[in-house]
């Protein structure tokens, strides 16, 4: 019997339960250990910050939904790795040994990082469900006193998706309240030119943003470092090509939500050989450790380094289809490990975002996510945001039901002409 344990219950850890389970024998055991027992859907978050959802219309209960397939829960959550070991030290102070690890824990939000930044200071966040239900009374506040916004990311940010799409969600909630006109806002990113996303582009990211931006009367300032938060002000340093500070903007603002830079967690921080300086798992094209290789990672806990250099730190983001795409490929190779095998599986690192403004949305599609690439797709529409909502249906339907994948995925893949996209490929053997 091979026990395989999967450190983490979001969006990748979850799929890697259900992929791995699939393609294990049926003697082999497989263990998720998160803190809790609930998984919620973050891509809704910006959702449920305005009011659009509640927490428990994007929760699933990971007892039930694991129990389905015969998945073990620990919820105690993990306080330290120790792969020289084989275990993993849990918060509760016991010890759960694995013959195989996938690290899916997603990051460690550094609000710390700046001054003033983050729910414990003086900016909102959707990174978690209960920051967004933070963000949604400050939300409720800003419409009972309306006033400037500051919304996007700070230095380092490697998510800007949601950076975007909250800053147009929270436009359309602030017409729909009828008090738009009294909220002047502004987009504050470390990006070099709006659209960048952290890939240079994809399509006409930049063109469409832009356009949209301004349709929407919102200003921005790219090359921007947050250098501290205050109460009601947003001191941000412009930063220019030589690596100076070329101007500086202390914005006023009555509501702001900025997201973060990312990190490892503490779990794995610090761990010679398993990770990187900033606490990122590193891997190999198998979304294995090079040095404990019986520990694989997926998702936004893997170390990636970005895409060519910027007067700001800008990190690459790991979208939804990639993530799935890395834990189909590490579930096959673990499976041909435990069959006597090799990995020969290598995920296509693909990237499919749907980014939703409330009416609308920008639609992008980058075959590799890194460039030099094959297709880089960019649309907008009122398509886009009808998508972002039956795709969050499908989802935690898929999520509830213990699937790894399912008919209406394959159709919708299918519709869209981009199954190639999910395709794992498989190294020839020796």
């Amino acid at each position: 019997m091979a026990h395989i344990v999967v450190l983490g219950a979001g969006l990748g850890g979850v799929i890697m339960a259900y992929e791995m389970k699939a393609r294990a024998r049926a003697q082999d055991e497989v263990t998720v250990v998160t803190l809790g027992s609930t998984y919620s859907f973050v891509p809704s978050n910006p959702w449920v910050a305005v009011g659009w959802r509640e927490p428990d219309d994007i929760a699933v209960d990971l007892d039930a939904a694991f129990g389905r397939r015969d998945i073990r829960l620990r919820p105690e959550g993990a306080r330290r790795v120790h792969p020289n070991e084989n275990r993993l030290e849990l918060n509760d102070g016991s010890s759960l040994s694995y013959d195989y690890l996938v690290i899916a824990t997603g990051p460690d939000l550094a609000f710390d990082e700046i001054p003033g930044l983050g729910p414990d200071g003086h900016t909102t966040s959707v990174c978690q469900v209960d920051h967004a239900l933070e963000a949604k009374t400050a939300f409720d506040a800003l419409v009972r006193s309306p006033g400037p916004v500051v919304v996007g990311a700070v230095q380092g940010a490697s998510c800007f998706g949601p950076a975007y799409e909250f800053a147009f969600i929270l436009e359309t909630a602030l017409r729909n309240a009828k008090v738009r006109d009294r909220v002047p806002m502004t987009f504050v990113t470390p990006e070099p030119y709006v659209g960048h996303l952290g890939l240079d582009g994809v399509g006409d990211t930049k063109g469409l943003l832009e356009s949209a931006l301004r349709e929407k009367h919102i200003k921005w300032i790219t090359n921007a470092r947050v250098a501290s938060v205050e109460d009601g002000t947003m001191h941000v340093e412009e930063i220019g090509g030589d690596g100076e500070v070329k101007a500086t903007h202390d914005l006023p603002f009555a509501y702001s939500m900025m997201l973060p830079a990312f990190r490892g967690v503490p779990a794995v921080h610090g761990i010679e050989g398993l990770v990187n300086p900033r606490g990122f798992v590193t891997i190999d094209e198998h979304q294995r450790n090079k040095a404990f290789p019986n520990v694989f990672a997926i998702g936004v806990c893997v170390a990636i380094p970005p895409v060519g250099e910027t007067a700001v730190p800008v990190g690459v983001p790991k979208t939804g289809f990639m993530i799935e795409s890395m834990a189909t490929a590490a579930a096959e190779n673990i499976a041909a490990l435990i069959a006597g095998g090799e990995p020969r599986a290598v995920a296509s690192w693909n990237a499919v975002c749907l980014a939703d403004f409330g009416d609308g949305g920008i639609a992008f599609v980058a075959q590799p996510q890194i460039p030099p690439r094959n297709v880089s797709w960019s649309s907008q529409g009122r398509w886009v945001h009808a998508a972002k909502i039956g795709f969050e249906k499908y989802f935690l339907r898929k999520v509830r039901q213990g699937q790894s994948e399912t008919f209406y995925e394959n159709l919708v893949l299918d519709m869209l002409g981009i199954r190639k996209l999910k395709e794992i490929h498989t190294e020839p053997a020796d």
